[in-house]
């Protein structure tokens, strides 16, 4: 361990003979020089210094780990940079050689820190943040290319390759910016059967090696400024471990030690298999939600209004913001474009969440829109969607409300099924929750439904939106839906509707609402 001082800008002003025997540089030939010029000499720590720099002048201790050079060779060293007083009082520097290692509880206090989110990339930073400094100086981890794109599971053979994604790397004392732009993540390459990375998953267990395979290097060796090479020739120590989940190879963590740092041993194989297992389990799940929320969203996407064609008269705005973890449900809207210069405006929700709702909504949505399209009255076509909903298996209901508007007339026609009422904004500004019918829920064979006749003047605002199941709206969510009506209200001019919906919490602290 050493300590010196540096001035504001950076040059040595204290030399110690802590810091002679640790760096090697005797104190005549540093007082006064750029601490850059001195130790920080690798790609990107001119950058780190300057970073470290402006956080001690703005009063705050500034730590990381980077490869250095110091008495006997180079390795990584913990730095801790740290105000001496004011502003230009200068910078203390505690520096202390480490060597990568499994101490007691690393896998404990790896096992906690993996997993903490369902977000793949972060999962993959996690693990590489365990693994380095604590255990190894450099670390990559690799998926199959074709599970992450395809959901395909890949069985490594022999003659074949293997193509991966590299999800993260990490080098021990080098700035995030410069390791990723020579490891890029996301980057997608291919893996020689002769590479030891091939060999740990096409064998599912470890490969230890003591130099990176001639494709490998050279891939990184071509770099902009032939920084790779510089980087990946520092270790002469390689371990690579296959990622297994559910009996299903994922791809593989590749682990690097530079000289100065012991190589890799049996004891060391054991905890690399250890975090491995780990790392693996919580990097399948990441994928698989990662497969789902992809799945849910194409769904939803697919199922939503294409581009309404609507008359000059009016405009048409529409919105669908699935929250919580159910990213597909009942939800639905449309827009119909019908003769004469009408519209209709059709929200509905198919009671409950999940792939089940889904499929109860896809039926409702398409019955809806051949029915309106066929220019059925509302009144009638809830009363088909009823008869319809009636006879489907599992007795599913559901809530609907249709408008058809007549922009040559101003006037709007409504009929709803259990759906909570659309809100008026007028061009004075004020608002109104239209009094209408609230009618039976679809699928309770209500039968008949009655329509109401509303005028819309020049400039109204017309919102349809959607809630939760059960009851009559909350008195402050109903608040909420005129001021947001009243807020996209426009100046006097031609008619504007609105159709729409948002699944979410209320915090008003009623229930949880689905709200416009």
């Amino acid at each position: 361990m050493a300590a010196f001082t540096l001035d504001s800008g950076g040059r040595v002003v204290s030399w110690p003979l802590s810091a002679e025997r640790l760096f090697g540089h005797p104190s005549s030939a540093v007082a006064g020089c750029d601490v850059c010029d001195v130790l920080m000499t690798g790609p990107g720590q001119r950058e780190l210094a300057g970073e470290a720099l402006a956080e001690v002048a703005a009063g705050r201790v500034w730590t990381a780990t980077m490869s250095m050079a110091f008495a006997g060779g180079s390795g990584p060293v913990a730095v801790r940079w740290e105000p001496l007083g004011g502003p230009e009082a200068g910078v203390l520097v505690i520096g202390q050689h480490v060597s990568p290692g499994v101490g007691p509880g690393w896998l404990r206090e790896a096992a906690d820190r993996i997993g903490t989110t369902l977000d793949l990339p972060r999962t993959a930073r996690e693990v590489a943040d365990v693994a380095v400094p604590a255990f190894s100086d450099a670390v990559a981890i690799f998926v199959f290319e074709r599970l992450l794109a395809a959901d395909e599971p890949v069985s490594p053979q022999a003659g074949h390759g293997a193509v991966m994604r590299r999800l993260v790397a990490r080098l021990a004392g080098q700035p995030t910016s410069v390791t990723d732009s020579v490891l890029r993540p996301g980057e997608v390459l291919v893996f020689e059967d002769e590479s030891p990375s091939f060999r740990a998953m096409h064998t599912r267990s470890p490969v230890l090696f003591d130099r990176l395979d001639d494709e490998s290097a050279e891939r990184v060796g071509r770099r902009p400024g032939g920084r790779g090479r510089d980087l990946t020739s520092v270790y002469a120590s390689w371990l690579s471990v296959p990622l297994v989940a559910q009996g299903v190879v994922l791809g593989c963590a590749t682990f690097g030690r530079a000289p100065q740092s012991p190589d890799f041993g049996p004891a060391d194989v054991a905890a690399a298999g250890e975090l491995a297992s780990r790392a693996a389990v919580c990097i399948d799940n990441a994928r698989l939600y990662h497969r789902e929320r992809r799945t849910a969203f194409a769904l939803q996407r697919g199922l939503l209004p294409a581009e309404p064609r609507v008359p000059a008269a009016m405009e048409v705005a529409h919105l669908y913001l699935p929250v919580g973890a159910s990213m597909v449900g009942g939800d639905w809207h449309d827009i119909v474009a019908l003769p004469d210069g009408r519209v209709a405006l059709v929200v509905g929700d198919a009671m409950g969440h999940g792939p089940e709702a889904a499929a109860v909504m896809v039926q409702l949505r398409t019955a809806t829109h051949l029915l309106a399209g066929l220019d059925v009255p509302p009144a009638k076509l809830l009363a088909s969607l009823d008869t319809m909903v009636a006879g489907m298996p599992a007795s599913p209901y559901a809530t609907c409300i249709c408008a058809v508007i007549d922009t040559g007339a101003s006037t709007c026609v409504i009929a709803a099924a259990g759906h909570p009422p659309p809100v008026l904004a007028l061009p004075d500004g004020t608002t109104e929750v239209l009094s209408l019918p609230a009618g039976l829920p679809l699928g309770l064979s209500a039968g008949t439904f009655e329509a109401t006749q509303v005028t819309l003047p020049p400039g109204a605002t017309l919102a349809l939106y959607n809630r939760r199941a059960g009851g009559k709206p909350h008195p402050a969510a109903r608040r909420r839906h005129r001021r947001a009506a009243r807020r996209a209200q426009l100046r006097p001019g031609p008619p504007r509707y609105v159709a729409g919906q948002r699944v979410g919490d209320d915090k008003s602290g009623a229930a949880p609402a689905r709200r416009g």
